[in-house]
């Protein structure tokens, strides 16, 4: 992140004049003055320190920090192509050694137990980094990794790095064929019944799995199995009439078929493969911009004949590059994805919430800088909306090919704060960006992140298919957010908005939760619908609000913030528990501001807690993972989710609701 050559900062003051469709707060009974004035100097500190972190061409970006893995398949990617560096080698293994835990293990995120992939990969790039198998280090990963099983119980996706050396047979993976590309979107998986990630993930790996590729190994693998003569014990199938024996079986069929397969066909869908990846290449060089479908795709491109000079392998090994992040230390640690939208338009929304006015410099060039990222031709999405007109925004900084609806909501909330100088173009991006997420939704009523019905039983069941959630359903936390974008355009009372709150209602969990699959957990889902369904027009005294305000300040902790610690997707135990972080705790006091809980003592607490624990320098520190790629499977750290959430709540809590139920643009479902 590079600080901003404007060094204004612009007098923070309660909600300033806005755009002229922007929606001001009517005034509202004012919190204690002691608290108020306590949550106003933290409200200064960190406009400051977040003013001071935007880019010069209106963007900003935390860091996305997720695990060792993504380090590990670096190394071993430079491993199979031949161009590793010592420079590099070293900085990954540094990072590497820095994360593993004192039992000898690695964990996938902050806190969280050892994992037995993520453990196997960092060990195998610490062996490629030089680091001996008898050094203390390694000895105590080799028993940890040794007593739970060895390789064989690792993920799929493991076992195909170690593959690729001759560490692991191709015969005991499972078998994904590249013929699956001549599927037709009517019939089961076929590759768009996979979500987006996964389908640019496996459609590389179809070529990879059909030329089983092997380079010379450098070592010996031995001490990672518990019968280094038997690396894969056989294990029973399940019942044939089961699912799991189903898929089993369909899997030993597309092994005798691996051995069958006509020449001529397979190579023919092979370049079909190859054909799909190459279109799909973003201008930047990478593919849906993130790590593993780059990896995977720069692979199977040269197994097929591509050289690594040849333009497409030049500009995707360059955009890998461009994942990493060289610490001070000298570590390099690799981002999974970059998320620079995502983070701009959280960023506009907290320094507007928390009063900067919204013709601030910095407030119109983030503006601007988000209009230049707006998507206007179709994606993968269009194949099963091939009459929608495209629109919105994606996650990275290219993703042309993939918008989410998420982000798509969230920057047209963003403009909708900002007073920007063009009126039309505002507009204009909006109402594109509304018309293509209202063509987004499911059947069901609601919205999930990437594409419509995304909801086929079958990819999930595919052996091939245990590295974490392939289809994407609809989520309440995405949901709510398209709900509040729709009722900040007027459309609280149109069918297709009245659709996401019925769906939104009878997704409240017995508790008065909501489910959080995209952050982490239901302190995230709850924080999501709320302030969407007070926008939308639900009042404050509705059942399901009442409920939702019980179960927040029911969890609160006893230093008065909020937690919940990601085994909360595994164990109902850890629902809603975990150590106070900044940005659940501004999620829970979202919450229960937009509920009108703002003299409630809860809240006070919350408030306190957050400027109690705020750093000299306005920000917050947090170890903790609170977002997610995979709910438990992949986990994220957000850098700037504690900085922005905290503003965020901060400022409501001074300034009131941004978009007041009732106070709405007129749109023509009004």
């Amino acid at each position: 992140m590079t600080a901003t050559t404007d060094g204004s900062t612009g007098a923070v003051t309660p909600r300033a004049a806005s755009a002229s469709h922007s929606i001001d707060a009517p005034a509202a009974t004012p919190p204690t003055a002691g608290t108020r004035d306590v949550a106003a100097r933290a409200i200064q500190r960190s406009t400051d320190f977040l003013l001071s972190r935007q880019d010069a061409e209106g963007w900003w970006k935390g860091d996305l920090e997720t695990n060792v893995t993504m380090d590990a398949e670096d190394l071993l990617l430079r491993q199979f192509l031949g161009i590793g560096d010592e420079r590099t080698t070293r900085a990954a293994a540094l990072f590497i050694r820095g994360e593993q835990r004192e039992d000898g293990t690695w964990a996938t995120f902050f806190g969280g137990p050892g994992e037995l992939s993520a453990t196997i990969e960092a060990y195998v790039a610490l062996r490629l980094a030089g680091d001996g198998p008898d050094e203390p280090h390694m000895a105590r990963a080799a028993e940890w990794i040794r007593d739970r099983g060895g390789i064989a119980e690792s993920r799929v996706f493991t076992r195909i790095w170690l593959a690729l050396f001759g560490w692991w047979s191709w015969d005991d993976l499972p078998e994904l064929p590249p013929e699956l590309i001549y599927f037709p979107p009517w019939v089961p998986l076929n590759i768009y019944d996979f979500g987006c990630w996964a389908r640019q993930t496996i459609v590389p790996l179809t070529i990879v799995s059909a030329k089983r590729p092997v380079r010379p190994a450098p070592f010996a693998l031995d001490e990672l199995h518990v019968d280094p003569r038997v690396p894969c014990p056989a294990k029973p199938l399940a019942p044939a009439t089961s699912w799991d024996g189903l898929f089993e079986r369909l899997d030993k069929a597309l092994h005798v078929y691996h051995r069958v397969a006509p020449r001529g066909l397979r190579r023919a869908a092979m370049n079909s493969a190859a054909r799909w990846i190459i279109e799909r290449q973003e201008n930047d060089g990478c593919w849906g911009g993130i790590q593993p479908p780059a990896v995977y795709s720069i692979i199977a491109l040269h197994l097929l004949g591509y050289d690594l000079e040849h333009p497409v392998l030049k500009a995707g090994l360059a955009s890998l590059d461009r994942f990493a992040v060289w610490r001070e230390d000298g570590a390099r640690m690799i981002e999974a994805c970059q998320s620079p939208v995502w983070d701009t338009c959280l960023a506009t929304i907290a320094l507007a919430d928390a009063g900067l006015p919204a013709d601030h410099p910095q407030l119109v060039r983030a503006a601007d800088w988000m209009l230049g990222e707006e998507i206007v031709r179709p994606g993968d999405w269009a194949v099963r909306k091939p009459r929608l007109a495209p629109g919105g925004w994606a996650f990275e900084f290219h993703n042309d090919n993939y918008p989410d609806i998420d982000d798509t909501a969230e920057v047209a909330l963003a403009l909708r704060r900002v007073a920007h100088p063009d009126k039309d173009r505002v507009e204009n991006a909006i109402a594109r960006g509304v018309r293509w997420t209202l063509g987004m939704q499911s059947r069901n009523g609601a919205w999930a992140a990437f594409d419509a019905d995304n909801t086929s039983p079958f990819p999930n069941r595919l052996p091939f298919c245990d590295f974490g959630e392939v289809i994407d359903p609809p989520s309440a936390d995405v949901t709510g957010h398209v709900v509040e974008m729709l009722a900040v355009e007027g459309e609280s009372h149109a069918p297709h908005t009245r659709r996401g709150i019925e769906w939104l209602l009878a997704e409240q969990e017995d508790n008065g939760a909501w489910f959080g699959r995209w952050g982490v957990n239901y302190l995230y889902g709850t924080g999501s619908v709320v302030p969407a369904l007070i926008t939308a027009g639900l009042p404050a005294s509705h059942a399901a609000i009442r409920r939702a305000v019980r179960w927040v300040e029911s969890v609160q902790n006893d230093d008065g913030g909020w937690g919940e610690d990601l085994r909360s997707y595994r164990d109902r135990g850890w629902v809603g528990h975990g150590t106070s972080t900044a940005s659940q705790t501004a999620w829970a006091l979202l919450t229960l501001l937009a509920a009108g809980e703002r003299e409630a003592p809860s809240v006070e607490r919350g408030i306190a807690w957050l400027a109690g624990t705020q750093r000299p320098d306005g920000s917050w520190d947090e170890p903790y993972f609170t977002g997610t790629g995979f709910p438990w499977d992949f986990s994220i750290n957000y850098h700037l989710y504690r900085q922005v959430f905290p503003l965020t709540a901060l400022g409501r809590y001074v300034n009131g609701e941004p978009f007041p139920a009732g106070s709405a643009r007129t749109g023509k479902g009004s």
